[in-house]
């Protein structure tokens, strides 16, 4: 491994350990270090200690233990490149690892601002008195999104079974509100001027698009980058990742990243500057056959 390569993994361990602290409580059992939201809001993960030694199957067993006993999902997350014979463990343990292609910016070569088709972008500000609904369809488009994977064969109509793959402005909207508790959490999130939001919005559709950033540092990461399954094909999700990263940099940040879900969504972000690096594994416990 090269000595630049060795310090971009160095830096991404660093990252993955510091970004959870400010908001989660930690727990370290064997190798692994076990993140604990207080409070509402999305879970965190367990993940190897930073400097430790790759963790036992007992080390995944006994996390997976206390995550049931706190009502967390069982969820584990590392770099192969940092921590490569974990993949081996994990599987052995009863995880099924997805094996997400881990892409960085390379600056020179950011793709500019362009104007998007029918919408704006704009930034979700804690301050406006719009923010708890802002927020609410910024992550409902998220949702919505991520359930009906852009490459994946449509899903067949059954009865019982929402089909969401056209999901529109009428199915965001549907969403319940969040409580207040969510949405300080949130503001005070966004408030450190570590987060940030953006979205595509429509004069007519409201909020189509949505990116999110976590930054440590000087190091941010681009996740949650999802487009309303009815407003696809349009660009939105690229250029916000490239807005949000040019944002990033002119904030300060010299190291921005992000994992995408397989290889045909990771060609998507090296269109706008991203180029691979590595692999991210998130693990979780593999599914019941009968």
């Amino acid at each position: 491994m090269a000595p630049a390569d060795s310090d971009l993994f160095d830096r991404l361990e660093r990252f993955y350990d510091d970004l959870p602290r400010p908001w989660a409580r930690t727990e370290e059992i064997g190798s692994l270090v076990l993140f604990i939201r207080e409070g509402e809001g999305w879970p965190y993960y367990a993940r190897p200690i930073v400097g430790s030694h790759t963790p036992s199957a007992a080390d995944i067993a006994a996390v997976r233990v206390r995550q049931r006993e706190l009502g967390l999902p069982e969820s584990f997350e590392w770099v192969h490149e940092t921590t490569p014979d974990l993949l081996a463990v994990a599987r052995s343990a009863g995880l099924d690892v997805l094996l997400a292609p881990l892409l960085a910016l390379d600056p020179a070569a950011l793709v500019p601002d362009l104007p998007l088709r029918d919408a704006r972008v704009r930034w979700l500000d804690p301050a406006q008195p719009s923010f708890a609904a802002d927020l609410l369809a910024a992550r409902t488009v998220a949702r919505l999104g991520f359930a009906a994977p852009a490459y994946q064969a449509p899903l067949e109509a059954v009865e019982n079974t929402l089909v969401i793959d056209d999901a529109g402005p009428a199915e965001r909207d549907a969403a319940a509100p969040l409580s207040a508790e969510a949405v300080k959490r949130a503001r005070d999130m966004f408030d450190s001027g570590d987060y940030l939001t953006a979205v595509a919005e429509s004069p007519v559709d409201g909020i189509v698009a949505a990116a999110t950033s976590q930054r440590s540092g000087d190091v941010a990461e681009i996740v949650g980058v999802a487009t309303l399954p009815s407003a696809r094909r349009r660009g939105y999700a690229s250029q916000l990742t490239a807005t949000l990263a040019g944002r990033l940099l002119a904030d300060g940040v010299h190291l921005v990243f992000l994992s995408a879900g397989d290889d045909d969504v990771a060609r998507l972000y090296t269109r706008v500057g991203f180029r691979r690096v590595g692999t991210a594994c998130i693990a979780e416990p593999a599914a019941a056959t009968l």
